[in-house]
């Protein structure tokens, strides 16, 4: 099944980097609106702003973007046979983690729409730099394939 992207594979793998590009993007700003949101007062317009921000960017860009990491992703992987090398599953075992994140970060977005947040601002600076060292790892390993 090698190569059955044929002259697509260029294509297919421009859409997943455009795609993981605007998944990157949403979850580096995701955990920081959240940050912004623990200094609102519950019920005030601010708070009220951020719901409508954080909302908008988990469905209309980070989802969507997310799905289609996913996709042309697998995509790839079927196009150069990765399924048995080492580093395509260091990578997908990031990968995973990468998503389950992001369904915790949507748990957490409804907990902020319900007005029902328990974690600090603090937890939330920390989280904001989770998915830049799972990006770095996702990277190297793709990019340099060490094993």
């Amino acid at each position: 099944m090698a190569g059955f992207l044929g002259e697509g594979y260029l294509w297919v793998k421009s859409l997943h980097i455009l795609a993981v590009i605007a998944w990157m993007a949403g979850f580096l700003y995701l955990p920081r609106l959240f940050v912004y949101h623990c200094q609102a007062e519950v019920g005030s317009k601010q708070s009220e702003t951020f719901k409508v921000m954080e909302r908008r960017l988990l469905r209309a860009i980070m989802n969507p973007s997310m799905l289609v990491s996913w996709a042309a992703g697998l995509a790839l992987a079927a196009h150069i046979e990765a399924w048995g090398d080492g580093w395509f599953h260091a990578k997908l075992t990031l990968l995973v983690i990468l998503t389950v994140l992001h369904m915790v970060a949507a748990r957490w977005r409804r907990a902020f729409a319900e007005d029902a947040n328990r974690r600090s601002e603090r937890f939330y600076r920390v989280m904001n730099e989770v998915p830049a060292v799972l990006m770095i790892g996702i990277v190297v390993f793709v990019v340099v394939k060490p094993f």
